[in-house]
């Protein structure tokens, strides 16, 4: 897909996406993903050959191997969303084979979902694409609904299965937050002792963070904290959903931060919302992967936007699941190859 084909999925918003100056955090201090990021990001890191091993199985695999980018597929809705809500608008998925065939044919570097998803077809497809094993999540059958993430599998399971890497989610702001950096800072040192890479989704959670008919839980300012309560665990990957506004802390009063997060670090653009995420992330030294949102009407050109603002920002690319795997697999190939050669195009540049 050509920058012309870009521009016109993005329609009336390619000229202030595609040509936005950044006045915020320049680029120039940024560490921006490219065919050296192991070496020149963790080469005097306490990582293990091992681990860089499996990060770079990720980085050299599909459409995007070797650029630093990354397209990833994740499909753990099964039990984040039931799998009546995630797979009936496309049953054939109900069939864990599929979501691998859709990674692979896809081109994506990677595909992250459950124990029991990457288990069953372990044999057949560990070595043609790496495997993210989400180890935590948040079932919805408990009556009434409870917002936890628990562990469903160990290290060392998602290890014998073949994995590259882990995956986990923490609640940051829940009651059970504390709880979760335990637990996930101890699994991720497990999966670096055993040579695997490790993906956190930071994701906030609190009912307070809604405030005055304002959900904070994806402004800048909460998400780039939690981001660096993300990378201070370890994480060699972060998951966090695009800011969508700012300004977190002082709509809700609590915590601590500084004006010039609001008056010189960002501004109400998306692409500086999206590059503090990244500088909070060390500067992009650990790489930001936005997550692509629920499906919807206008998903390719929803999942196009995303990838604009993630790469222009400095992140190091996407990971989208219901906007490829809710539709027919030629259709959600499509939209992964779409994502992906925003990344191939030099045309669309770091702002």
């Amino acid at each position: 897909m050509s920058i012309t084909a870009i521009e016109n999925i993005l329609g009336q918003e390619a000229e202030y996406l595609l040509n936005h100056t950044s006045k915020t955090i320049s680029k120039d201090h940024l560490h921006l993903p490219g065919p050296g990021h192991i070496d020149d990001n963790w080469a005097m890191a306490n990582r293990s050959p091992q681990v860089l091993r499996n990060l770079a199985s990720i980085l050299d695999h599909g459409r995007l191997g070797g650029t630093g980018y990354v397209s990833i597929l994740p499909v753990d809705q099964g039990i984040e969303h039931s799998a009546g809500a995630s797979f009936a608008p496309n049953p054939e998925y109900f069939d864990p084979e599929n979501i691998v065939k859709l990674a692979i044919e896809g081109g994506c570097n990677a595909v992250a979902s459950t124990f029991g998803v990457l288990s069953s077809v372990s044999r057949k497809y560990a070595h043609r694409i790496p495997f993210v094993v989400k180890i935590n999540h948040n079932e919805f059958l408990t009556y009434p609904n409870k917002f936890d993430q628990i562990m469903f599998g160990t290290v060392e399971e998602a290890w014998n299965l073949g994995a590259a890497a882990v995956g986990a989610t923490i609640y940051f702001g829940s009651p059970e937050s504390s709880r979760q950096i335990v637990e996930v800072a101890e699994a991720f040192e497990r999966a670096h002792e055993l040579g695997m890479a490790t993906i956190l989704w930071c994701y906030l959670r609190n009912s307070d963070f809604k405030k005055d008919g304002v959900d904070y839980h994806t402004s800048a300012d909460l998400t780039g904290q939690a981001n660096h309560l993300g990378v201070t665990i370890q994480a060699d990957i972060i998951k966090q959903k695009l800011p969508e506004n700012n300004g977190g802390y002082n709509a809700l009063k609590f915590g601590k931060t500084h004006p010039k997060v609001y008056s010189e670090l960002t501004s109400d653009h998306p692409i500086d919302l999206c590059r503090y995420q990244v500088a909070n992330c060390y500067m992009g030294k650990v790489g930001l992967i936005n997550s692509g949102g629920a499906s919807g009407a206008n998903d390719m050109f929803d999942a196009v936007k995303t990838a604009v603002i993630n790469k222009r920002a400095g992140g190091c690319g996407l990971i989208s699941g219901r906007k490829a795997f809710q539709k027919p697999m030629t259709e959600g190939v499509e939209l992964l190859n779409a994502i992906q050669d925003v990344y191939l195009d030099n045309g669309v540049t770091i702002a």
